[in-house]
């Protein structure tokens, strides 16, 4: 059973839906209230295959982790992608573009190379789903990339990114999510992590932190307050668009009063508590 399933809870969050309210409420509220369609970005689908090619690459022994076998995972991952969501060959309007779009993803897979040896490291984790319950009954889940166990049993937590290395305006925003995942192992197992990792396969940078009890207990309030605000949009039926330069890439304009739209009625349902998510969409490889 699930800890969902076990224990009552009064709402559950990942990292990509609280950044979602935090981007902009009225985001999600279309993606979780009203639950509307989004056609995924070529960009978010590279990131996912990107994603599927790096850990299957662990799968391999670590002598055979190369480059040229990481980048012969990548067709047979690229089909097994457009087996299961068919609508992603609509994203090219010729085979050119695809094929452009795909030296891209190799390109991300050969820099990935550049940034750690695959033949020395042994993942604990890959693709690791974990919940956890906070005292408040707020249910943390979602998926971490990678989680590494260090012979003496400290863990690091590695994420993979396939855009660039942020701004610092904007590192706060990309530590948050590796932070949440954090809190919620420091609450499933009891032991901080020793490290968040970001791995930028855009432009071939990480970025590292370095957890103490004071950071995630910090979190947990910062997350603890986000529900409380997600409720009170939830009663008040009051879900605010936030005008930012992340509106350039959001399928809702049409709704949005910020351009000119009208949003639908609100529908009578509230954020779903459904024990678990089947697995990460193309929408959350950020």
């Amino acid at each position: 059973m699930t800890l969902a399933e076990e224990r009552a809870v009064i709402g559950a969050l990942s990292p990509s839906r609280a950044g979602d309210f935090m981007t902009c409420p009225l985001l999600y509220r279309f993606r979780v209230i009203d639950q509307l369609p989004e056609r995924p970005s070529a960009a978010a689908v590279r990131g996912t295959l990107v994603h599927a090619v790096l850990e299957r690459l662990y799968d391999l022994p670590a002598e055979a982790r190369t480059v040229a076998a990481a980048q012969e995972l990548l067709e047979p991952q690229w089909r097994r992608l457009l087996t299961e969501e068919p609508d992603y060959a609509g994203l090219f309007e010729s085979d050119e573009e695809r094929d452009a779009w795909l030296t891209q993803a190799r390109g991300m897979v050969e820099r990935y190379f550049t940034l750690e040896d695959p033949q020395r490291l042994e993942p604990a984790e890959r693709e690791m789903y974990v919940e956890a319950v906070l005292d408040s009954g707020l249910l943390l889940r979602g998926y971490i990339d990678r989680l590494d166990v260090a012979p003496t049993g400290e863990t690091r937590i590695v994420d993979y990114k396939t855009g660039t290395a942020p701004g610092r305006e904007w590192e706060a925003k990309a530590l948050f999510q590796m932070k949440f995942y954090a809190l919620a192992l420091w609450r499933l197992k009891g032991q901080v992590p020793r490290m968040l990792q970001l791995m930028y396969l855009g432009n071939g940078e990480i970025l590292r932190y370095v957890p103490d009890e004071a950071d995630l207990r910090a979190t947990e309030r910062k997350v603890e307050a986000l529900w409380a605000a997600i409720e009170r949009a939830v009663r008040t039926r009051e879900w605010r668009a936030r005008r930012s330069r992340l509106c350039d890439w959001c399928d809702h304009q049409a709704l949005c009063p910020e351009f000119g739209g009208t949003p639908p009625p609100v529908p009578d349902r509230e954020p779903g508590l459904s024990a678990r998510v089947n697995r990460r969409s193309a929408a959350d490889e950020i």
